[in-house]
C-alpha cells in the first residue's frame, strides 16, 4: 500500500468569476417606478388616452363633422358607442378628435414652460448678478391672477391671431403660448434650487478650477444633474395646460364651436344634461382621468429618480 501522507495537497480548482456588464441606472429607474401601483396605472391609462385618440381614427372612420339630422341627440348604440350630439355628429369620432387637441395643447405647453423654467432657473441659480432680478420677476409672476390675465390677453389678441394663422392655428398658438408663458414659475424655482445645491459640489468645483467655460459648466455638468425634478415638472406641466385649456373652452374663450376639445364637448353638452346626461359624462372622464394619469406618473418618477429612494 502506498502511503499518502506526506504528499502536498493539490491546489484548488481556480474559480472563474462571470463577467457582468454594469446595469443600466435607467432599469433602476424602472425597478422603483414598478413598485408604485398608482405610476403603472397612469402610465397605463396614458398610453391607452394617446392610442384611443391617434390610433383610433384609424379604426373608427366617422368623419367628426358629418352630420346627421336623423340621429341627434340619440344615446348609446352600436351605430354610435357614445351617441350623438344636437347635431347628430358622432360622440366618439369628436371625443378621438378633441383629445388630439388637448393632449396636444398639454404637451406643447409644457415644452414651452419647461423651457422657459430651466431657462430662468439655470440663469438665476448660476449667476449670482442675475439671481435678484429673475426671481423678483418670478415672484411677480406667482402673485397674478392667471385666469383673468389669461381671459383678457385671449380677448385682445384672438381676432388679430385668427385673421393671420386661421381659426383653429390661431387660437391654438395664442392658448399655448398663453399657458406657457403663465406656468414656468413653479419649475424654475425647483431648478434654480437644485442649481444652488449643485453649485458647491467638488465636481463643479474642479470643473472652475481647469478654467471650464459658463456654457460647458452648464450643459455638461449642471442641466444632466437637475433632470430628475424637469421631468417631474413636466409630467405636473400636461395636467395643468389641459386643464387650463378645458377651463377656457368651458367658458366659451377657448376653440371654435366646430372644432372639438374635451373642454369644448363639455361645455356643449350642457345644455343637454338633463335630456343626454351622458355627453356631459365622457369628456369630464376623459379630461378626470387623464389628469390623475399624468399626476401619478409624475409621483412615480418623483420617487424613482431620487437616489435616496431607489433601491429600497
Amino acid at each position: 500500500m502506498t502511503d499518502t501522507t506526506d504528499r502536498p495537497t493539490p491546489p484548488p480548482a481556480m474559480e472563474f468569476e462571470t463577467y457582468r456588464a454594469p446595469r443600466n441606472q435607467w432599469w433602476d429607474v424602472w425597478d422603483q417606478f414598478k413598485t408604485h401601483k398608482g405610476a403603472l396605472f397612469g402610465l397605463g391609462f396614458f398610453i391607452f388616452a394617446l392610442l384611443f385618440v391617434y390610433l383610433g381614427p384609424l379604426v373608427w372612420r366617422i368623419d367628426p363633422q358629418f352630420i346627421d339630422i336623423r340621429a341627434r341627440n340619440s344615446g348609446p348604440t352600436w351605430a354610435h358607442p357614445m351617441g350623438t350630439d344636437q347635431l347628430g355628429r358622432d360622440t366618439m369620432a369628436r371625443m378621438m378628435a378633441g383629445g388630439q387637441t388637448s393632449i396636444a395643447v398639454g404637451l406643447t405647453a409644457m415644452a414651452l414652460a419647461l423651457f422657459l423654467g430651466s431657462l430662468i432657473g439655470v440663469m438665476a441659480g448660476y449667476f449670482k448678478k442675475l439671481d435678484g432680478l429673475l426671481m423678483r420677476t418670478t415672484d411677480l409672476f406667482l402673485a397674478m391672477p392667471l385666469l383673468p390675465l389669461l381671459l383678457v390677453t385671449i380677448m385682445l389678441f384672438r381676432d388679430p391671431l385668427r385673421a393671420s394663422f386661421g381659426p383653429e392655428g390661431g387660437i391654438f398658438i395664442l392658448i399655448v403660448v398663453m399657458i406657457g408663458v403663465t406656468s414656468w414659475m413653479q419649475t424654475a424655482r425647483v431648478v434654480r434650487a437644485e442649481v444652488l445645491a449643485l453649485k458647491e459640489r467638488e465636481f463643479v468645483l474642479a470643473a472652475r478650477s481647469i478654467g471650464t467655460p459658463s456654457h460647458r459648466m452648464i450643459t455638461r455638468h449642471l442641466l444632466p444633474n437637475v433632470m430628475s425634478p424637469i421631468m417631474v415638472s413636466a409630467t405636473l406641466g400636461i395636467a395643468n395646460a389641459i386643464i387650463t385649456e378645458s377651463a377656457l373652452s368651458f367658458l366659451g374663450l377657448g376653440f371654435p364651436s366646430d372644432f372639438p376639445t374635451w373642454g369644448r364637448l363639455l361645455f356643449d353638452a350642457t345644455d343637454w344634461l338633463t335630456q343626454n346626461p351622458e355627453r356631459v359624462i365622457w369628456p369630464g372622464l376623459a379630461i378626470s382621468l387623464t389628469v390623475l394619469s399624468v399626476n401619478y406618473i409624475g409621483d412615480g418618477l418623483r420617487d424613482a429618480l431620487d437616489p435616496r429612494i431607489r433601491g429600497r
